[in-house]
């Protein structure tokens, strides 16, 4: 099933069980797929594009989180971590440090990269293979430390 179906089906449900928070978080999905799907020069949406889409929105809630709880806020905090955790839920499983860990290894390991000159050619490689799988503060991290090294 494509996301968008799933998107609607999950959205009718939100909206009989009168699931507020879910039906916020679903609304905000939708709407960055239309957005999407009616820029300019946009081609039918991919999964990429799409996963893409939902880490940007998880990001954003999460930014958002951080910074209200930051000023003290916490009841301004709380729902938008909980659309993070509905929004996630559209997103694949993600990896572990050291799962993640090996992949970018055998990465180095195959580019033959050994200092901080390499960190983008290793990024590119890294972020292909652990899109929507890995977080890109994490897999930056990794590669880092496996290039200083």
């Amino acid at each position: 099933m494509a996301l968008t179906d799933q998107i609607n089906n999950d959205l009718k449900e939100a909206m009989k069980a009168k699931d507020k928070v879910k039906l916020e978080s679903l609304r905000a999905i939708k709407s960055a797929l239309l957005m999407a799907a009616t820029e300019k020069g946009a081609a039918e949406s991919s999964e990429d594009t799409e996963l893409k889409m939902l880490q940007k929105l998880v990001k954003q809630r999460k930014d958002a989180a951080a910074i209200f709880t930051e000023q003290g806020r916490d009841d301004l905090a709380q729902p938008e971590l909980d659309q993070v955790a509905i929004i996630e839920a559209y997103l694949p499983e993600q990896m572990s440090e050291a799962e993640v860990k090996a992949i970018v290894d055998a990465i180095v390991a195959e580019t033959g990269a050994s200092s901080m000159v390499d960190m983008g050619k290793v990024m590119g490689m890294a972020n292909g293979k652990l899109a929507g799988k890995a977080d890109g503060k994490l897999i930056a991290g990794l590669v880092k430390s496996a290039l200083a090294s």
